[in-house]
């Protein structure tokens, strides 16, 4: 059955928000914490959570699938299995926190940070 599987669209094809949420996690990954639009934050929040805990294996098998969620970017696969997966070995889940800063100036959309926690 097809129960929830539905994901955020953006507004966008597949590929422009397969490269969107690909771009936002290598940023994510970079500097740790990022201001972004809350439906993009909402749509990410689950890619990076599931980058995170298949970094936690550290195995080849998951830096490679890793390194195929990322696009090939090595700089970001080796800070997340080296440097920010080790961080959450004992924490079941939850890397990440959302909050929120208020509308943007321009159009009032709503602005967030997301942060690993």
């Amino acid at each position: 059955m097809r129960h929830q599987k539905n994901r955020h669209k953006l507004s966008r094809d597949s590929a422009h928000r397969k490269a969107l949420l690909r771009n936002l996690c290598k940023e994510v990954i970079e500097h740790e914490r990022i201001k972004t639009t809350e439906a993009k934050a909402k749509a990410l929040k689950p890619e990076i959570e599931q980058l995170i805990t298949l970094s936690k294996g550290g195995d080849l098998h998951a830096r490679r699938q890793v390194l195929q969620k990322l696009g090939q970017d090595k700089f970001s696969a080796y800070k997340l299995i080296e440097d920010i997966a080790p961080r959450y070995a004992e924490r079941p889940g939850g890397y990440t926190r959302i909050l929120k800063l208020g509308p943007r100036k321009s159009d009032a959309t709503e602005m967030v940070l997301i942060e690993l926690v």
